[in-house]
């Protein structure tokens, strides 16, 4: 784990090259043009994400056309997903980011990180960053940082 109370915080502010295997020929990214709250919460709890978010709320963020929601599909099958959020100008935060259990260590979550911050890339940002809290397997780190990511604040839960 990362530690009990801490958040890593990581960015990049140029667009990487990243080689990865694309994920079996069943598997296809989506992007969400109109995703429902339920929906929503569904890959959020499906990958540990819950949230006590308010309805209301999470609806007026998914009716933002700043905020993209994508999903890796797999044989119809949702096994992933992630949201970019470029409501701050210049800026884009990869803000959620997950596999859903079953298909973990599939060699999935590099592939759809990279797409990821490839989706990111084609607004041209002047950043994309992303908080790691601690929830967030040591291993995880590592992939953003092999994704180009690089950690430039750390704080305690007490900062």
């Amino acid at each position: 784990m990362n530690g009990e109370g801490i958040t890593t915080y990581l960015e990049m502010r140029e667009r990487p090259t990243l080689q990865v295997t694309p994920p079996h020929r069943s598997g296809m990214l989506l992007r969400l043009t109109d995703p429902t709250v339920s929906f929503y919460r569904y890959l959020c709890s499906a990958t540990g994400r819950a949230s006590d978010e308010p309805d209301a709320a999470v609806a007026e963020r998914l009716a933002d056309s700043s905020v993209e929601v994508f999903v890796l599909s797999m044989a119809g099958t949702p096994a992933g997903w992630f949201e970019l959020d470029h409501r701050i100008p210049g800026e884009i935060e990869l803000s959620q980011f997950g596999v859903i259990p079953e298909f973990r260590d599939r060699g999935l979550e590099r592939s759809m990180l990279a797409s990821a911050v490839e989706a990111a890339w084609d607004h041209e940002p002047e950043r994309l960053w992303v908080r790691a809290g601690a929830e967030v397997e040591a291993r995880r780190l590592l992939d953003y940082q092999w994704a180009g990511f690089v950690p430039y604040e750390v704080r305690r839960a007490a900062d």
